[in-house]
């Protein structure tokens, strides 16, 4: 319990620093916004100006750090001067689209590494080794939205079994009752299993987009952790013991490799947050990734602090997860 209450606390500074930085950055994108809002073409220097200090961008730096700091300390992470809405209100509307499609992607790529890697160091210079090794580098190599085009040529344009890439759902279906933001759990909520299979169908292709990206590192790190755990010495114990093969390898085995692949699945998942930034614009995916492109290409400052902000909290909340569940695995390391 220390040790968590000490990661949260360690967690505030990260936190100052990430507004600081996004802050900054965001102030030293090329173009003026003022220009880019402007309504008429030919306003003048004196309405442009004017137009700048209704923003707050008249101000200096530290000012406007200032006062971003005060309105955060109220919960208020703006309002976008594109859509007119607050940031957070946005940021509450878009974010389950992207943690849905997050964690389906990253249940395929668990269920697919992880036995790959096994089968991989269980049997190493096999053709299975040789498709995973495969694996992990087409992984790491193919950008996400090339990845993403591609599934969408072959499933979608030639083979024609997959839907529209046009968001979460189609347009002729509605939406169940929003519960909880998941369209696939409202759905089940609602009893409507037609929108469920829906849902699933859209979420396919993208969730499989990121689950490639993240089947990279998952696979190696499964199939590096089980190789050097069966050439430990401990196992060549259980074997000269006597010890069946399947409590060798899950019970001795996979249980000491475990560690470096739930660091590695903690990785992993903070890095596919920032990958669907990508794969939601190819899919035309209504997430908060969107949202952060959208806010890049408007020079809209508010809504990318707020999706920068919220990353981060994620990427703390992930890595504590991660702390406590090596903890559950293996009580020494909270020593």
């Amino acid at each position: 319990m220390m040790r968590i209450l000490l990661r949260l606390l360690s967690a505030i500074p990260t936190l100052f620093g990430v507004v600081l930085v996004t802050f900054l950055l965001t102030r030293v994108l090329p173009g003026d916004p003022a220009v880019f809002f402007a309504a008429n073409p030919s306003m003048g220097a004196d309405e442009i100006a004017a137009l700048r200090e209704a923003l707050g961008f008249d101000k200096s730096l530290p000012e406007q750090f200032g006062i971003y700091l005060i309105d955060l300390a109220h919960g208020d992470l703006g309002r976008s001067v594109t859509t007119g809405l607050p940031v957070a209100e946005e940021i509450v509307r878009r974010l389950p689209a992207s943690v849905e499609l997050s964690v389906l992607a990253f249940v395929l790529a668990i269920g697919i590494a992880i036995p790959l890697g096994l089968a991989a160091a269980l049997r190493p210079g096999s053709l299975i080794d040789h498709t995973a090794r495969l694996i992990s580098t087409l992984g790491v190599s193919v950008p996400t939205f090339v990845t993403g085009l591609l599934l969408i040529y072959v499933f979608y344009f030639r083979l024609g079994v997959s839907p529209e890439p046009i968001g979460r759902l189609d347009p002729f279906l509605f939406e169940p009752d929003r519960v909880t933001g998941l369209l696939t759990v409202d759905a089940l909520l609602a009893g409507d299993f037609e929108i469920f299979r829906a849902a699933l169908a859209q979420m396919l292709l993208p969730a499989t987009t990121m689950a490639i990206f993240a089947l990279a590192p998952l696979t190696r790190m499964t199939r590096a952790s089980m190789l050097g755990a069966m050439g430990s010495e401990f196992i060549r114990t259980a074997r000269a013991s006597g010890l069946g093969r399947g409590k060798i390898i899950f019970t001795y085995a996979f249980r000491n490799a475990l560690l470096p692949i739930i660091t590695t699945m903690g990785m992993t998942f903070s890095y596919m947050l920032g990958a669907n930034v990508l794969v939601e614009r190819v899919f035309s995916w209504p997430g908060i990734g969107a949202m952060a492109m959208d806010s890049i290409m408007n020079l809209d400052y508010a809504p990318l602090q707020g999706f920068m902000l919220v990353m981060a909290g994620i990427f703390i909340l992930v890595n504590l997860a991660t702390d406590v569940a090596i903890t559950l695995v293996d009580p020494r390391a909270a020593k």
